[in-house]
């Protein structure tokens, strides 16, 4: 054990960290790396935990020694969904929806109150694949059409933590972890791999959007001809809807990118899903599956199944519950029901911001909405099933994270020893809640990043608005920037007065976090040229990897970008309009 060397830190702060934490020290190398905060938790309730832990492990044993193996474990996640949108039938008939498959397994499980994600989609995905915070490997930037980067390989993600324990793993739709050929999945531990490089406006990004103005400009061969175009570079012409490959083996492109093809993914992806858990049961392997689906099409169809007509609201009562319905019943039918753990949750909030037309994304509780640090972009639908093991019934009001469900189910597994022990992993093991139900977190504070920025911190029902709404305040260091959430959760009512004994206690927070960065610094995404490596690629996929001009009538490498696109998304001194 040795202590921690805080470099260029003042000794009044070093002094003050020191009489919170006692002594900070570093835990054996073969231990996991968490955040600070945790260590503060674990000095005042970890001999209470030990005692849990035993009993808990126990039980594990007591399982995997009737059912033969550890537990099958079962990740849904879809898209820009409010809180009370699944789960709550009262919320749903406002809504004009019904998820009757979602919500019977919210009744038999736990519904959590207080599930928290990152503000986006890529983001979101990159902390649940990885147990880390987005920033940690800089997956914060949402990847659009040749994003031309993509999650490195030296990141260790669940599939390969679980392969190392003998589990069967395979992803199945949206990954939107890059497009570079070191981010596919079947690249990133999982052995089968069926995956979108980017987000549902794929479904735009196609002849029947062109045509209804819904994307503009991407088809140039049935537009009119520009007499004044000059540049045949500029608009991309070659990309990949949907890719399939095996660890070990090569990717072919499925399909081709027509509207057609994109709605045929979701069916596909959950034909494959169970048969995929049909083969690895009568096989008697235990398996992990992370079904992360499309939802839906962001052009409206012509076929209406909800009440509200929205594509929000199809997707979730025509694609997903009916597939949440076909997946429990196929549980129960090989009679694994009882040794599978399911969860189902939102990546994020609701699109609130600039929707596409008829897309039905809405606040509900919360205020915000996708991109968001309030609680609306980052407080989420989330339920846990697990018939025999988790009590029915059940509505959490504990903080779990989705980076926790990394180092949950690698506890579940066996596998804890396979997670790395050179880097911060921000997931914290919730067995405890899962298996001894509500008030058994080991959580109770959240730091919500917008981008690369420090947006919020929440510590129980305390928040800091870091990105503050009371500037003028935050210039003077005295800022109405602290909620009391419970009466406040649309975050409407900023404090000043009656909260700024938590001034203190939150720059503590931060300054744990940030000196703790020093010791395990942040990383970055990789870039590279999009869709490598794909056996059947068209021409156009082909010419993205060679410089559409030539090389040697340029004063320049056209290439060279690549290596600066870090320097485009975010500047950290502009007002980024946030929670506003």
């Amino acid at each position: 054990m040795k202590m921690i060397r805080m470099k260029q830190c003042s000794v009044s702060v070093f002094i003050g960290l020191l009489m919170v934490l006692g002594a900070v020290t570093v835990h054996a190398a073969d231990k996991i790396v968490h955040d600070a905060e945790y260590y503060v938790l674990e000095a005042q309730n970890g001999e209470k935990w030990a005692k849990e832990d035993k009993v808990l492990e126990q039980k594990l044993a007591d399982l995997k020694k009737k059912f033969g193996t550890p537990p099958n474990i079962i990740h849904i996640m879809w898209d820009d969904t409010a809180f009370g949108d699944v789960g709550i039938p009262a919320i749903q008939k406002v809504r004009g929806l019904d998820t009757p498959h979602l919500n019977t397994m919210a009744e038999e499980g736990i519904l959590f109150t207080r599930m928290y994600t990152e503000v986006g989609c890529t983001p979101s995905r990159a902390a649940a694949a990885t147990g880390r915070l987005a920033i940690r490997n800089g997956m914060y930037n949402i990847g659009m059409l040749r994003e031309m980067h993509g999650m490195r390989d030296e990141e260790v993600t669940i599939a390969e933590v679980l392969s190392n324990a003998g589990y069967a793993t395979a992803f199945h739709g949206k990954w939107h972890l890059g497009d570079i050929e070191e981010s596919y999945p079947h690249n990133q531990g999982f052995d089968e791999a069926f995956f979108t490089g980017y987000n549902q406006i794929l479904s735009l990004w196609t002849r029947t959007g062109e045509i209804g103005n819904a994307t503009m400009g991407l088809y140039e061969d049935i537009l009119p001809e520009d007499p004044y175009k000059l540049d045949d570079t500029f608009v991309t012409k070659g990309w990949v809807q949907i890719a399939e490959g095996k660890k070990g083996e090569k990717t072919r492109q499925w399909g081709d990118n027509s509207h057609e093809n994109y709605m045929k993914i979701d069916p596909e992806a959950q034909r494959r899903t169970l048969e995929f858990i049909e083969r690895n049961a009568k096989a008697g392997k235990p398996f992990y599956i992370a079904n992360w689906p499309m939802l839906n099409s962001f052009l409206p169809l012509p076929e209406k199944c909800s009440t509200s007509r929205s594509n929000l609201q199809q997707g979730l009562e025509c694609n997903i519950d009916p597939f949440v319905g076909k997946l429990l019943a196929k549980l129960k039918e090989l009679g694994i029901a009882e040794n599978t753990l399911v969860i189902a949750m939102a990546d994020n909030g609701p699109m609130a911001h600039n929707p596409p037309p008829g897309g039905g994304f809405a606040e509900t509780i919360f205020r915000g909405g996708k991109g968001d640090f309030l609680e609306g972009g980052v407080r989420v639908p989330a339920q846990a099933w697990w018939p025999g093991v988790i009590e029915p019934g059940q509505i959490a009001g504990d903080i779990i994270h989705e980076v926790d469900l990394f180092t949950t189910f690698a506890r579940l597994a066996g596998a804890t020893q396979y997670i790395p022990t050179d880097r911060i992993v921000d997931g914290i093991d919730q067995t405890s809640l899962l298996l001894n139900g509500d008030t058994h977190s080991r959580r109770d504070h959240v730091f919500i990043y917008a981008g690369p920025r420090l947006g919020a911190t929440v510590k129980g029902n305390f928040k800091r608005h870091w990105i503050s709404p009371d500037p003028v305040g935050e210039a003077s260091g005295i800022p109405a920037a602290f909620f009391f959430l419970p009466p406040d959760p649309r975050e409407k009512s900023p404090m000043l007065a009656n909260l700024i004994h938590l001034k203190s206690p939150f720059n503590r927070m931060r300054l744990r976090h940030e000196l703790w960065k020093k010791k395990y610094p942040d990383s970055r995404d990789k870039k590279g040229i999009p869709w490598t490596g794909i056996e059947n690629a068209t021409p156009e996929v082909e010419a993205l990897s060679r410089p559409y001009v030539d090389k040697n009538k340029l004063p320049f490498d056209p290439l060279e970008y690549i290596e600066h696109l870090d320097e485009l998304p975010f500047d950290p001194n502009m007002d980024p309009d946030i929670g506003q």
